[in-house]
């Protein structure tokens, strides 16, 4: 058995164009256009890649948007100041500061002071305790393409034997949590690996769905598979360069193994990833329409 690609970039591009439609609802009925903030601090390469992918995305779909470019030696107190700012603005729906910050910021600090409604990453305390309760306005963004991944794809969560590896706050234990709520595309058992977990292979190979965000390539293998679960791979990691300049690139999950006994997997590039920004796009265009309700 071959298992079945879950193409990332497939669902996100049938989201957008469901976007597109509310998009323009949106702009007739309220008279409102989206509006995006994002804020890069330094010149950090990724990071550079991941705003400049954004800001692309939020004017492909006709977004208000707005880019702040702050130098490296940039004060917290500056950054406080810009969040502060586009809190007050009614034209900005969303706020999204990317990570990682300067060591000279205090990250949290700056995350906190971003309005709730207009955290659109979903990394707020406020909005992070609202997705616990099963209340969430909005979801992180990883988190909530893998399970669009899933949904997308016809996968059935409902009491399925769910394993996570990794326990970030961006990945881990947010799709944890997602998949553990009493709603559709959730209600499964769930369990979290990390690196305290005495034996992996134990709890990966009772997976119905195995989601990877170890950090580590090739992590999993194929013998710590179940026979036709389903692998999400969110790793991205840079193994090398081809003879071309172009960075080499594969997953949590060895790929070539595990495809032979999965009966579905993601692929990277092209699994997770597009989704990430989609759900951006998604959570500015509900801030928007909170917005054009209150």
């Amino acid at each position: 058995m071959t298992a079945r690609l879950i193409s990332g970039k497939e669902i996100a591009q049938r989201i957008r164009e469901e976007l597109k439609q509310e998009i323009s609802h949106l702009r007739e009925k309220h008279g409102v256009i989206p509006g995006l903030a994002t804020l890069l601090v330094g010149e950090n390469p990724a990071s550079v890649s991941y705003v400049t992918a954004k800001q692309k995305s939020s004017k492909d779909l006709g977004f208000f948007s707005i880019q702040d470019d702050e130098p490296e030696s940039s004060t917290e107190k500056r950054l406080l100041s810009l969040i502060n700012q586009y809190n007050k603005e009614p034209t900005i729906h969303g706020i999204l500061v990317q990570l990682p910050l300067p060591k000279h910021i205090n990250e949290a600090r700056v995350l906190y002071a971003i309005d709730p409604r207009k955290d659109v990453d979903g990394f707020h305390p406020v909005n992070v305790g609202k997705l616990m309760i099963g209340e969430a306005d909005y979801l992180p963004c990883t988190p909530a393409g893998i399970q669009q991944l899933l949904i997308q794809s016809g996968v059935k969560t409902d009491g399925a034997e769910v394993v996570v590896v990794g326990r970030s706050n961006i990945v881990g234990k947010p799709i944890a949590n997602i998949l553990l709520q009493k709603q559709k595309g959730a209600n499964a058992t769930v369990t979290i690996c990390h690196t305290g977990t005495r034996d992996m292979a134990f709890h990966t190979r009772r997976a119905d769905i195995l989601i990877v965000a170890a950090g580590k390539p090739k992590a999993i293998t194929a013998d710590m598979v179940k026979e036709g679960a389903v692998v999400i791979d969110v790793g991205v990691n840079r193994i090398g360069m081809t003879p071309e300049g172009k960075a080499k690139l594969c997953g949590d999950v060895d790929f070539d193994g595990v495809k032979e006994k999965a009966s579905m997997i993601t692929p990277v590039p092209g699994g997770v990833g597009p989704m990430t920004i989609t759900m951006l796009m998604l959570n500015t265009v509900k801030a928007a329409k909170l917005a054009a309700e209150d």
